[in-house]
């Protein structure tokens, strides 16, 4: 590593830019053995917040840090050693960086986004705004949104006046809704009469299902899961649920995200636990 690296990430510190090193082909340091697959649960930053307070650069942006107790700690010294770049992350400083992956993406932004600073990169330009939101890749060709959640690669202060990040930029990040698809799995069909009689009751009952599982604001495989076991637990025996109530609950699952794979499986293995 050349000195300037660490010198450099400590005067970004100072100006109270989050940094971490970066190995060669501008990836991330691996997570320790402690931190592998997440096994910590996760810094108290991250999307699902854990407890995590590894001392080594883990977790990618997560351990981007202004401490330069930290940055010059020996639990980095290796990491520094072995670096080939600086990283930081924008949502950090209140920045969005969209970076442009090549001639062609460049010429799409000066046509669509207004001027703001812009940094030279190994194959196009970053260009940056004020201003946080999601990161995402690939939100058009050659094109990553790199924010909130993201690192990006330090490549200098760049050129021109950083502007306020355009509504067009947030948009590209905003993901149309997927058409519902209708899926076919096996109902119960039971055996005898049905024991809850009143049709308002299983009414009642599926749609308190669809708002359990429109409702969730997060763990969105678990609350379908959990959800079709009660539903089948309860009304899966007596022969009352019907292709059309299934079709809600399915529907109500695939607005949340979930494929209809991931549906036909949480309801597959609901049945299995309930030896159906």
């Amino acid at each position: 590593m050349s000195p300037h690296l660490l010198n450099a990430a400590l005067d970004l510190a100072a100006a109270g830019v989050p940094v971490l090193p970066l190995r060669i082909h501008k990836a991330p340091f691996g997570n320790c053995r402690g931190c592998a697959r997440n096994a910590c649960g996760g810094r108290p930053n991250m999307r699902v917040p854990g407890s995590c307070v590894c001392p080594r650069p883990c977790h990618a942006w997560a351990a981007a840090t202004t401490d330069p107790g930290v940055i010059t700690s020996p639990a980095w010294a290796r990491a520094w050693r072995e670096a080939t770049a600086i990283a930081y992350h924008p949502g950090g400083v209140r920045l969005t960086v969209v970076d442009l992956d090549n001639a062609d993406a460049i010429a799409w932004a000066t046509r669509h986004l207004p001027p703001t600073r812009t940094v030279p990169t190994t194959r196009g330009q970053h260009w940056i705004y004020a201003g946080t939101m999601p990161s995402a890749n690939g939100v058009r060709p050659g094109v990553d949104i790199k924010s909130r959640m993201s690192y990006a690669r330090w490549l200098g202060t760049g050129s021109g006046t950083t502007t306020a990040l355009p509504n067009l930029v947030r948009a590209l990040v905003v993901k149309k809704p997927s058409p519902v698809r209708s899926v076919t799995v096996p109902v119960p069909t039971g055996g005898g009469e049905c024991r809850h009689r009143s049709p308002a009751y299983l009414e009642r009952g599926i749609a308190m299902a669809e708002q359990q599982i429109t409702g969730a604001a997060s763990g969105v495989h678990a609350t379908v899961y959990r959800t079709f076991l009660a539903v089948l637990s309860t009304h899966g025996r007596c022969g009352c649920l019907t292709e059309a109530h299934v079709e809600r609950l399915f529907a109500a699952a695939q607005t949340k995200g979930e494929g209809p794979r991931h549906c036909t499986d949480a309801w597959s293995n609901a049945r299995r636990a309930l030896g159906m």
